[in-house]
């Protein structure tokens, strides 16, 4: 597999867990916050652009969603510490690379394996 490949794969996974999290960020604030309803608009939308990236990724969806959720994981991390600023412990990062090499062992398994 080359490296363009797996760096479109890996910046891909990000994006659509920076998505879903800002979608669901955003509607945490208006429920938990009592922010203003406006933001489940832009909720709305972001959820909306997570779906549809999810069905750019070529393997099979379960094997998707699969390996996203290690990326996931180290994009809320990235996020807790960026926009709730929070400290990672040095827990926090050893799960993210853990989870990141699980995604990277589903995503990137040789073609008909």
């Amino acid at each position: 597999m080359d490296a363009l490949r797996i760096t479109g794969i890996t910046v891909l996974f990000a994006v659509t867990a920076l998505a879903e999290i800002v979608g669901c960020y955003l509607t945490w604030l208006v429920f938990k916050q009592g922010k203003a309803a406006l933001l489940l608009l832009p909720a709305a939308l972001a959820l909306g652009l997570f779906a549809w990236l999810l069905t750019l990724h070529p393997a099979a969806a379960g094997r998707t969603y699969a390996a996203y959720g290690g990326m996931y994981i180290a994009v809320a991390l990235v996020w807790l510490r960026l926009v709730d600023g929070v400290t990672l412990t040095r827990w926090d990062l050893a799960g993210a690379v853990i989870a990141l090499i699980g995604m990277a062992v589903i995503a990137l398994q040789p073609q008909g394996a």
